[in-house]
């Protein structure tokens, strides 16, 4: 192939692919912002559990419409530097990583705002290309949405036990209340489930669940005294 064709060729297969990152960017920047301000409409999981013909439950609840414990409750028990850090945690993700190097249970250090990008826009998975959105959409989401915006959605979004989206539907489903009626440890008990709410119940919880959730409600009390959740106020 002569050289002037293969420029040739270089050169649109550059400006197809300069149009198609742009592209890209322009729709990620309209969808981020439309969640800015109205709910969530479905999920990857939500999507799977519809087509596999189970039911879904959810209600979406603003952040305000939701007892304190709850949130205090996600940061104790995912993210106590939730307010402080940009979107990472790197120190998180390290002590994760040394952690899982000396074998034993897998531990992330996703931060919730990582979560939140990965629920809202994302397909379950852990192959390079995913992370790589994941952390894309986490600057995102910080920048445009705000921390009491990316809680919000982290907690009506989040699976928490089968068929099962977000606190609202959590509340009833385990408790018979409303989001705004958990109490302290009612809301440990279900951030307790998180790593795996199929398998967890937080109405009838096992000896894991109990022990971790009593973990989880004493540094609540810590978020809620020291101000950590400050941001969300």
């Amino acid at each position: 192939m002569p050289a002037n064709r293969r420029r040739n060729l270089a050169s649109r297969l550059a400006i197809i692919i300069a149009k198609l990152v742009f592209g890209f960017v322009v729709l990620s920047l309209l969808w981020v912002a439309a969640y800015r301000f109205v709910p969530v409409p479905f999920t990857w999981p939500m999507a799977r559990d519809a087509i596999a013909g189970r039911h879904v439950t959810r209600s979406w609840v603003r952040l305000s419409s939701i007892a304190p414990a709850v949130p205090r409750a996600a940061i104790g028990a995912e993210d106590a530097r939730f307010c402080t850090h940009n979107g990472f945690d790197f120190s998180a993700m390290e002590a994760a990583a040394a952690r899982n190097a000396t074998g034993g249970r897998l531990r992330g250090g996703s931060t919730i705002s990582q979560q939140t990008a990965k629920n809202a826009f994302l397909w379950p998975g852990r192959s390079y290309i995913r992370k790589g959105l994941e952390a894309y959409f986490t600057v995102l989401i910080e920048a445009i949405w705000g921390k009491p915006r990316i809680m919000e959605v982290y907690l009506n979004i989040a699976e928490m036990g089968p068929g099962v989206y977000g606190v609202e539907a959590a509340a009833q489903h385990y408790f018979g209340v409303s989001a705004a009626q958990l109490s302290p440890l009612q809301a440990a008990r279900i951030a307790a489930i998180l790593p795996q709410p199929i398998k967890r119940d937080a109405a009838a919880p096992g000896r894991y669940v109990r022990r971790y959730a009593n973990r989880i409600e004493k540094r609540a009390r810590v978020v809620g005294n020291e101000g950590i959740d400050n941001c969300l106020r």
